[in-house]
C-alpha cells in the first residue's frame, strides 16, 4: 500500500486515482450545507450520545466537512485526519477508544490540541463502485467505546448518506441529459428549419418568421417588406453546365444575399433558384435600395461560367394592411412582371 507523497498521515488507498475521480464527480466538494446531510449527522451525534459528529469527504490533501455538529472548522489536512485512515477499509467501521494511547494519533494536533479528539468511530462512506469517499463518524473529547446497537445505527446512517451522495449523482446525470437532449431537439430543429445546401433559413423557417412579423406589424404599425429573388434562365444554366455547377452558383447568390441585407433582415431559400428576404420596419423605398444592392453585387460579381443574375419582386405594407398573404402574393406578382420586363431588375408595389 503506497504512502501520501509526504511521508505524513495515512496511506493512500490502492484505488486512490479513481476514488478522487469518484468524488469530484460527485460535484460536492465545497458546497452549502444541506438539510439531508445534517439531519443524518445531528442523528449520528444523538444516537451515538457524542459531542461532535462529521460527514468527511477525503480529497487529495485535507478532509472537507460537508456536515458537521460540534465542530467549528469546515476542514482539516489530510494528514491529520482520522477518516484517510477509515477508507482504507471501506467495509469496516474504524473504532478509535483513546486516541492519546494509539500510535498513529497520539501525536496528532487534533488530539494534543483542540477538538482534542478522545474517542473516534467512523463509518466508510463506500459507494457501489467501492469507493469510499469518505466517512460518517462520531467523536468524543473522553475515552469511550460504542455499544454494538450504536454500531449498527451509525452504520444504518452512513448508509442513508451513500443514498444520498447516489441520488445527488443520479440528479446530475439526469440534469445533464436534459441538457444534452435540450441541445438535440435545437440542433434538430435548427436542421429542420435550414437548407442543406446554402445554409440559409429553408421556407418552413420563412413561413414561421413571416407569422412572427405578421403581428409585430400589427402591434406597433410599423412598416414591412419582402423581396422575391429568382435566378434568371437558372434552367439553362442548369442545362448547359450541369447540376453541380448550378449548385456552386446558388450558394453563390446565398452568399451575396446574406452579405449585401442588413443585419435585422431575414434570408432564406424559398425553393429551387428562389430566394426570400423579409425586411421588418422598412418602407418600399428602403426595400428598393435593399433590392438593387443585392441585384447590382450579384451582377457584378465575377462568375467561372457564365453571367449570373436575378430578378427581384418587392412588396411592402404597414400596420393598417398587415396581411401575410397579400404580402406575399404582390411580391411573386412583381418578380413575374421583373421576368417579363427584361430580367435583371426589380419591380416593387405597395400592398
Amino acid at each position: 500500500m503506497r504512502t501520501s507523497a509526504n511521508n505524513k498521515g495515512a496511506p493512500l488507498p490502492p484505488n486512490e486515482q479513481e476514488r478522487l475521480q469518484a468524488l469530484r464527480e460527485l460535484r460536492i466538494l465545497d458546497t452549502e450545507a444541506e438539510s439531508a446531510y445534517d439531519d443524518i449527522t445531528l442523528l449520528a451525534s444523538y444516537v451515538c450520545g457524542t459531542p461532535i459528529s462529521v460527514m468527511s469527504l477525503v480529497d487529495e490533501n485535507r478532509q472537507w466537512f460537508k456536515s458537521k455538529v460540534g465542530l467549528n472548522a469546515s476542514e482539516t489536512p489530510r494528514d491529520q485526519a482520522f477518516c484517510a485512515y477509515a477508507i482504507l477499509n471501506p467495509d469496516e467501521t474504524l473504532v478509535i477508544p483513546d486516541a492519546s494511547t494509539d500510535e498513529r494519533f497520539r501525536h496528532n494536533p487534533l488530539v494534543t490540541g483542540d477538538p482534542n479528539i478522545r474517542f473516534y468511530a467512523g463509518v466508510p462512506l463506500r459507494t457501489e463502485s467501492g469507493h469510499a469517499l469518505g466517512t460518517l463518524c462520531v467523536i468524543d473529547r473522553v475515552p469511550r467505546q460504542l455499544g454494538d446497537a450504536e454500531v449498527l445505527a451509525l452504520r444504518a446512517l452512513g448508509r442513508q448518506v451513500i443514498r444520498q451522495l447516489e441520488l445527488r449523482r443520479a440528479l446530475d446525470q439526469l440534469d445533464k441529459y436534459r441538457a444534452e437532449l435540450e441541445a438535440l431537439n435545437r440542433d434538430l430543429e435548427r436542421r429542420s428549419l435550414t437548407d442543406a445546401l446554402t445554409g440559409l433559413w429553408n421556407r418552413a423557417a420563412f413561413e414561421r418568421r413571416l407569422g412572427e412579423e405578421i403581428a409585430r406589424v400589427r402591434r406597433s404599425a410599423e412598416p414591412i417588406g419582402l423581396l422575391f429573388i429568382d435566378a434568371d434562365a437558372f434552367k439553362e444554366y442548369n442545362d448547359t453546365h450541369g447540376h453541380p455547377a448550378g449548385d456552386d452558383a446558388l450558394v453563390r447568390i446565398s452568399s451575396l444575399i446574406r452579405a449585401n441585407k442588413r443585419e435585422n433582415d431575414f434570408e432564406c431559400r424559398y425553393g429551387g433558384e428562389e430566394f426570400a428576404v423579409l425586411l421588418p420596419s422598412t418602407d418600399k423605398d428602403g426595400c428598393v435600395k435593399t433590392a438593387e444592392r443585392i441585384r447590382k453585387a450579384i451582377e457584378s460579381a465575377e462568375w467561372p461560367l457564365r453571367k449570373v443574375t436575378v430578378s427581384i419582386g418587392v412588396s411592402s405594407l404597414d400596420g393598417k394592411t398587415a396581411d401575410g398573404e397579400r404580402l406575399v402574393s404582390v411580391a411573386d406578382v412583381c418578380l413575374y412582371k421583373a421576368k417579363h420586363q427584361g430580367r435583371n431588375c426589380v419591380i416593387a408595389e405597395s400592398v
